[in-house]
C-alpha cells in the first residue's frame, strides 16, 4: 500500500467518525496518529464528552473487535487478562480469555483501579501478550488501548505513575464541543433515529495492519532526526523540569511524526509534522520541579517554550 492510499483511507475514517461524534477534527487526527503509529492513547477528560463513543467508533470504522473495561477499585488483574478455569467436561484447566483479547480496548477510568491491576494492563500494552500461570498468550493483531481518566475527581483514585504514563504514545483530550456542537447533540437527542449517522467499516479489518506498516516507510531527513533528538534533550535542560523526555519518548515522537506525514499522504516528514504532534507525545512525560508546580506552571507552557527555543532545520520537500 502506498502513502496516498493509506492517507486517504485514514482521512475517510476520521471524516466518518466526525459525522457521528461531535468533537474537534484535530482530536480525531491525533488519535488516528496514535493508531497508525501502533501506539496507545491516553484521554484525560471530564465525563460526558464522548470518549467511549469515540473508541467504539474507531473500532467500527476499522472493522476491529472492541472491548470496554470499566476500571474499579475491586478490579483484579485476572479480570483483565483472563484465568484458567477447571472444565468438568475435559477434567482439565482451560484458559478463559479476558476482555484484553480484542483489537481495540477501552480502559475506562484507568486511575480508579489499584496499581497492581493497572500494571497488568500496561504489561499487556508493552508486550502485546499476557502470561497466566506460566503460559504466554498472544494478543490479537492489531492491538491498541485507549485509556481514559478523569482529571477532576481524585477521591478513591490511583494516579498513573510517570513510568506507566510513559507507555502511552499519545495523551490528548476531547474537550467540550462548541455551541453549535452542543446544539447538534440536542437535535440528535430529540430524534435519534433520524439524526444520528450510522457507522460502517471504512477499512477491512485485515488491512489495518497493512495501513500501519506504511509509516515505517516514511523518510525522515537526518536534520529532522537531529531536531527530534534536540527537542527531547532540551526538555532535560530546562530548569523548570525535574525529569525530561526519555529516549523512549524521543522514539515515540519519531514514530508519531511519520504517522502524521502519512495522514497528509506524504512519504516524507516535514518540520510541521513534528511540531503538530510534539505536545501530545511529550507533555505527559514531563515532571516539573516542586518549585514550578507550586508556582502553577503548566507542562504544556514549558514545552511550548522548548519548541520556541530549538531552531527548526531548513528542510523542504523530501530532501
Amino acid at each position: 500500500m502506498d502513502h496516498e492510499t493509506a492517507g486517504n483511507l485514514s482521512m475517510r475514517v476520521i471524516e466518518t467518525i466526525g459525522d457521528a461524534v461531535v468533537t474537534d477534527r484535530t482530536f480525531l487526527e491525533t488519535v488516528m496518529t496514535g493508531i497508525l503509529a501502533r501506539g496507545h492513547v491516553l484521554l484525560e477528560d471530564v465525563p460526558g464528552t464522548g470518549k467511549t463513543l469515540t473508541a467504539q467508533s474507531f473500532a467500527t470504522t476499522l472493522d476491529l473487535s472492541f472491548q470496554r473495561i470499566q476500571f474499579t477499585p475491586d478490579l483484579l488483574p485476572s479480570d483483565i487478562t483472563g484465568s484458567n478455569i477447571y472444565s468438568e467436561v475435559t477434567g482439565e484447566f482451560e484458559f478463559s480469555r479476558g476482555p484484553i483479547f480484542a483489537n481495540v480496548v477501552l480502559a475506562d477510568e484507568i486511575n480508579r483501579a489499584p496499581p497492581k491491576t493497572q500494571a497488568a494492563l500496561l504489561e499487556a500494552m508493552a508486550e502485546k501478550q499476557v502470561t497466566v500461570d506460566g503460559t504466554t498468550h498472544e494478543l490479537p493483531t492489531p492491538f491498541f488501548v485507549i485509556a481514559t481518566q478523569n482529571p477532576v475527581e481524585q477521591d478513591g483514585t490511583f494516579g498513573l505513575p510517570e513510568a506507566q504514563r510513559d507507555r502511552f504514545m499519545i495523551k490528548t483530550a476531547m474537550g467540550y464541543p462548541d455551541a453549535a456542537g452542543e446544539r447538534l447533540l440536542l437535535d440528535r437527542r430529540a430524534d435519534r433515529a433520524a439524526q444520528t449517522p450510522s457507522l460502517e467499516p471504512v477499512i477491512d479489518g485485515e488491512r489495518v495492519a497493512e495501513v500501519q506498516r506504511v509509516p515505517e516507510t516514511v523518510a525522515v531527513d537526518p536534520r529532522l532526526r537531529d531536531y527530534i533528538v534536540e527537542l527531547g534533550r532540551a526538555t532535560r535542560r530546562d530548569d523548570r523540569i525535574e525529569v525530561g523526555v526519555s529516549p523512549r519518548g524521543i522514539q515515540r515522537l519519531f514514530e508519531a511524526s511519520r504517522a502524521r506525514a502519512t495522514l497528509s499522504r506524504r512519504d516524507y516528514v516535514v518540520p510541521d509534522d513534528i511540531k503538530r504532534i510534539a505536545a501530545s507525545v511529550f507533555v505527559h512525560r514531563l515532571i516539573l520541579t516542586p518549585d514550578a508546580s507550586v508556582r502553577g506552571i503548566e507542562r504544556a507552557d514549558v514545552l511550548s517554550d522548548v519548541l520556541e527555543s530549538v531552531e527548526v532545520p531548513a528542510v523542504s520537500g523530501n530532501s
